[in-house]
């Protein structure tokens, strides 16, 4: 197939030039010629994107307490829709496990279903002292991230001293430690206060875990990698003091990365007292307006590394069956909706340039997680992941139109700017003008390789190389 007359957008910059597509790979780019009874398509007026790559997505979740109803089939069509064409999602150690059953129980979960790429990071929960060796099985197996958890306790919490004994473990071996950052002790306390004033409300939930629990995480946990030496990513970033913890950190040169995510750019705790608090129960929780407008500062400087959507697709019911904050899952869907959001109010305020879009929620997470350049990358060679993305249209966020099944999405008439035309994930079109066209099991699961300096010189800094 050759794509053109389309603006190609990288993480460097944007051109006018033409696509060339042969079996699973881009075999050419520039001024090309259509050959012989080749497939065309003219992208005249669009961008065409590398595949998005969500670093962090939760399909089918179970946490040992919830589970989603959706499966691989219906979490990666949602993504093929948004133009996301590799998705990183978790394998989970539930306790009692080895490595090698959870990512195996996984696998199996989305090997017939999957409709775009995928790659895993291990949730590690059971790792005694002695049996950190276990981690080589990791990135023998293709997996290059670890994740970590300083809150919910008993399920996934982690002590500092397991903290540092495993990130120490993790950073020897080239895996990048993912971690939650909530002080657990903190959320704790604010949690039993609002119980015993009988403040349980879904429009309390921000106030059971204050910003201070997030930001104080931050700092220890980034203290702790440092004397592990070892790469840190700290995920969802609510907070502009976590991030600029996580700067501050790169500037002295520690290996340290920070991800937000859409719901922290576009929404605040305002919405838990309108109408619908259910849609917002996600941890950590919504914070004020002024941290929505710092995070969008910082996005703009180039302290954050990556975009990740976070997304978790409970359905509306499990969201309001209780009415308690202390008994609703947490978690958003957002994958279909990234890609049109940080356009409308990302790329058209002026606030990210297109090719910030692309590095932030394609190439950066490609890097840290060892996918690139087979993803995230518009080069010769590069899996034919491609989205042709039509900045004019205008349309209106509905939860009716979207294919998770929430059956709510926290962006409810939201007006946006553009449409996916075109998406196509190694090669093969999977969604055309609107119209789901993949197959279910197309979706591979893609070995990453470890994090090495070739993957962490990348100019997630404007201007310059961390």
């Amino acid at each position: 197939m050759l794509i053109r007359n389309g603006t190609l957008v990288t993480a460097e910059g944007m051109l006018q030039a033409d696509v060339r597509v042969e079996g699973e790979r881009i075999a050419a780019i520039g001024d090309l010629l259509p050959r012989p009874d080749e497939p065309t398509v003219d992208a005249t007026g669009c961008m065409v994107l590398p595949g998005l790559v969500d670093p962090h997505v939760h399909i089918a979740l179970d946490t040992g307490i919830y589970r989603t109803d959706d499966d691989w089939f219906i979490g990666t069509r949602a993504a093929a829709f948004g133009g996301v064409t590799t998705v990183v999602d978790f394998a989970t150690q539930f306790r009692g496990q080895t490595f090698e059953e959870a990512l195996a129980a996984r696998l199996e979960e989305a090997r017939e279903k999957a409709v775009v790429d995928y790659a895993l990071h291990m949730m590690v929960t059971d790792l005694p002292p002695g049996k950190e060796g276990e981690l080589g099985k990791l990135t023998a197996r293709g997996v290059a991230g670890i994740k970590l958890y300083t809150t919910y306790r008993p399920n996934y919490y982690a002590d500092d001293a397991t903290l540092l004994r495993v990130m120490r473990a993790a950073g020897a071996l080239g895996l990048l430690t993912m971690v939650h950052c909530e002080n657990d002790a903190i959320v704790t306390e604010a949690i039993e206060r609002l119980k015993a004033e009988g403040r349980t409300s879904l429009r309390e939930h921000g106030r059971s875990r204050p910003p201070l629990a997030e930001v104080e995480a931050v700092h220890r946990v980034l203290f702790l990698a440092a004397e592990a030496r070892a790469p840190v990513y700290i995920v969802h970033c609510s907070t502009t003091r976590s991030v600029d913890l996580v700067h501050e950190a790169a500037q002295r040169g520690q290996l340290a990365f920070a991800e937000t995510c859409p719901q922290y750019l576009l929404l605040d705790e305002t919405a838990y007292e309108g109408s619908h608090p259910e849609w917002y129960i996600l941890q950590p929780p919504l914070r004020a307006a002024a941290e929505r407008a710092g995070l969008w500062e910082r996005l703009h400087r180039g302290w954050i590394a990556t975009i990740g959507t976070d997304h978790c697709d409970y359905a509306l019911g499990q969201k309001m069956a209780t009415g308690s904050f202390l008994t609703t899952p947490g978690g958003l869907p957002g994958i279909e909706t990234m890609l049109p959001l940080l356009y409308t109010f990302g790329v058209l305020e002026g606030r990210i340039g297109w090719p910030d879009l692309v590095r932030l929620c394609a190439t950066n997470p490609a890097k840290l997680f060892g996918l690139y350049p087979r993803k995230g990358a518009l080069q010769p060679g590069a899996d034919a992941d491609l989205v042709l993305y039509d900045p004019e249209p205008e349309d209106t966020l509905s939860a009716d139109r979207l294919h998770t099944i929430a059956g709510y999405t926290p962006y409810e008439g939201w007006r946006v700017r553009g449409r996916v035309r075109l998406v196509m994930v190694r090669g093969q079109v999977v969604i055309s003008e609107g119209t789901f066209c993949g197959t279910p099991g197309w979706g591979r699961f893609i070995p990453a390789t470890p994090l090495s300096i070739h993957h962490i010189t990348l100019p997630y800094v404007r201007g310059k190389n961390t």
